[in-house]
């Protein structure tokens, strides 16, 4: 259930992330009204009142605090995983038996070693 939670938020944050970049890119700066007092253009003032915001404005506010909270969102999903998988992949691994106490270690390919062919 929790991935399925996760993945949606996820998907959420990607499509609301593109969202922001291309409202950003479609406003018009604040710059550019200055520009245009120097006799590029005719501007009323150069650093004159903004007026009301317009409704890009307010969309881009909207999903930016919508990234925010599923940023947050994402944090706190990824931090409450179960703890009963294995923290590290060595305790995933079933320990080898040991050799019994008497028992002398043997050849893993079935021949004897060289060791053992030596004349005492």
């Amino acid at each position: 259930m929790g991935n399925y939670i996760f993945s949606i938020v996820l998907t959420i944050h990607v499509l609301v992330g593109l969202g922001v970049i291309g409202l950003v890119l479609m406003q018009h700066g604040k710059g550019a009204d200055a520009g245009a007092a120097f006799g590029s253009g005719a501007s009323g003032s150069v650093f004159g009142a903004s007026g009301s915001a317009n409704f890009l404005s307010r969309t881009t506010a909207v999903l930016a605090a919508v990234f925010f909270m599923t940023s947050l969102g994402l944090s706190y999903l990824a931090s409450s995983k179960p703890k009963q998988q294995p923290t590290s992949i060595m305790q995933g691994v079933a320990p080898a038996p040991a050799p019994a106490a008497g028992e002398a270690p043997s050849s893993e390919s079935g021949q004897d070693s060289k060791a053992q062919s030596i004349p005492k």
